[in-house]
């Protein structure tokens, strides 16, 4: 949906310039889509809430990792060590947020039926990129680790490989 259009030639990406109140802005309104999309039944509705509180968990996460990492970037950069701590940390941080999520999920995945299972398709991929792949948010899609509108493009040369047709 995003693709590369949200892509800079500095390799950083549109998202790179937003607030975190931008950012949580972002979140909600994929939370809301996910969750909208869904149309989930009265029976259904009472086991989203702690889905929602765990993607906004991940999405809090994610956002102070960036921040954590824009802050102390110049300061790690010539110490490889404390880098590879560092995303050591965040991973397994990560992985305690993301289990989190997937047991909040597991009561309401089980009673959806396969119409809602193909809109979660669309609406919260998963892919090869992070728990969202690309387009992703940490837990629902645009935020994930890797999704489109986050994604550093480490090569700089605005291109991710995907087919954005």
């Amino acid at each position: 949906m995003m693709g590369r259009g949200m892509m800079g030639r500095s390799g950083r990406g549109m998202m790179g310039r937003f607030s975190p109140e931008d950012m949580s802005a972002f979140a909600d309104a994929q939370i809301a889509a996910v969750h909208a999309g869904l149309k989930l039944s009265a029976e259904q509705e009472k086991l989203w809430p702690p889905i929602e509180t765990a993607v906004r968990g991940l999405a809090v996460l994610h956002l102070s990792h960036m921040q954590a990492m824009r802050q102390n970037q110049d300061a790690l950069a010539g110490d490889r060590v404390a880098l590879i701590r560092g995303m050591a940390d965040r991973m397994s941080q990560g992985a305690d947020a993301l289990r989190k999520l997937a047991d909040a999920a597991a009561p309401l995945y089980a009673t959806l039926d396969e119409a809602q299972k193909r809109r979660l398709e669309v609406l919260a991929p998963m892919g090869p990129r992070g728990i969202m792949g690309p387009g992703g948010m940490t837990g629902l899609g645009m935020m994930g680790p890797g999704g489109a509108m986050m994604r550093d493009d480490a090569d700089g040369d605005d291109d991710d490989g995907r087919d954005d047709r």
